[in-house]
């Protein structure tokens, strides 16, 4: 007996979902191969030099990146606090250290710090800085294509508008008088509600 009902299709794999694993599997396996290329040609005890060193340079490049971090974060709450209290505001960063694109150096470090050969030439490039703002720039205009392709309504509407009302961090509150509504109970003269914070 069968019945109207067609069974629910499921949803359309994603290509990141079906090729990352793939992916994944070919790079540990490149790794594995030419670790043992070199340890070959080198000897093991100059694959544990590059491991260990690799290691020892990305802590040291996410420990200053992470203070990078850190002090950029206070710096904005100093900023703002003292916008809040109607004081100086203290000097902004200079736009070379926004520019720096701490991420992808936390991410340089991250990849010297995995063992393997070609993550640690992944996690080198990305120590130039001139590298880091390509990528940079990329990854924006990748995000604002997809952003702007984005139908209304979605999370895209709600960054949209964070990046309209945030110039200076300030938010007015108001309340929108439409001249072709009725007034309702009171008259166009009557007394409006006080604003609320």
């Amino acid at each position: 007996m069968t019945t109207g009902a067609t069974p629910p299709l499921a949803p359309k794999r994603s290509r990141a979902r079906t090729f990352l694993p793939l992916g994944v599997a070919a790079w540990l396996v490149l790794e594995i191969w030419l670790l043992t290329v070199v340890a070959n040609a080198a000897g093991g005890l100059t694959v544990l030099a590059l491991l260990v060193g690799g290691a020892v340079l990305g802590a040291a490049v996410m420990k200053r990146a992470g203070r990078r971090a850190f002090r950029n974060l206070s710096s904005t709450f100093q900023q703002a606090q003292a916008a809040a209290q109607g004081g100086a505001v203290p000097p902004a960063p200079d736009r070379a250290a926004a520019e720096d694109r701490n991420g992808f150096l936390m991410l340089g470090g991250l990849l010297l710090m995995i063992p393997g050969l070609i993550s640690d030439a992944a996690g080198l490039l990305l120590l130039i800085p001139q590298v880091r703002s390509l990528l940079g720039r990329t990854a924006e205009k990748a995000v604002e294509r997809r952003m702007s392709a984005a139908p209304s309504g979605s999370l895209q509407d709600a960054f949209q508008q964070a990046r309209i009302h945030r110039p200076d961090g300030k938010v007015v509150q108001g309340e929108v008088i439409r001249q072709d509504a009725p007034q309702g109970r009171r008259g166009a003269d009557g007394p409006r509600p006080p604003l609320t914070p």
